[in-house]
C-alpha cells in the first residue's frame, strides 16, 4: 500500500498541506521565502506534488523539484525547519510514528535536489 493510500489519501494529504503551511509561515527561519508568493496557488501545487510524491494519482504539473528551488539559496538550517514544520503537522494530526518516518524518507530522499547540491 502507498504512502498515500495509507495516510488516507485526498482528503488527509489536503489537511496536512494546510496546517504545514500555517506552521511554515510562523516560522522565522523559512517564512521570508514565501512573502511575494502567492500562497493559494503554492497550496495546490503542494498537494498535487505530495500526492504524487506518496504513490497517489499524478495530477503534478509544476517545475522539477531542483528547478523550483535553485534560485532560493537554501541551507541545511532552512530544509531542518520545514522538516521539523513536517513533523510537527504529522504529529499533530496523529499519523502513526512509522508513517512518519516514511514521510520524512520521502522528504530526505529530495533533499540534495531541494538544496542544489
Amino acid at each position: 500500500m502507498s504512502i498515500y493510500e495509507r495516510i488516507g489519501g485526498k482528503s488527509a494529504v489536503d489537511a496536512a498541506v494546510e496546517l504545514f503551511y500555517k506552521k511554515v509561515l510562523l516560522d522565522n527561519r523559512i517564512r521570508h521565502f514565501f512573502d511575494s508568493i502567492d500562497m493559494a496557488r503554492q497550496i495546490q501545487s503542494q498537494k498535487s506534488f505530495l500526492t504524487l510524491a506518496f504513490g497517489g494519482p499524478n495530477e503534478y504539473s509544476g517545475k522539477d523539484i531542483r528547478e523550483a528551488h535553485q534560485h532560493m539559496e537554501l541551507t541545511e538550517e532552512h530544509f531542518g525547519a520545514v522538516a521539523e514544520c513536517l513533523v510537527s503537522t504529522l504529529e499533530e494530526l496523529s499519523v502513526p510514528q512509522d508513517l512518519i518516518d516514511d514521510v520524512v524518507a520521502v522528504a530526505y530522499s529530495v533533499k540534495n535536489d531541494v538544496l542544489n547540491q
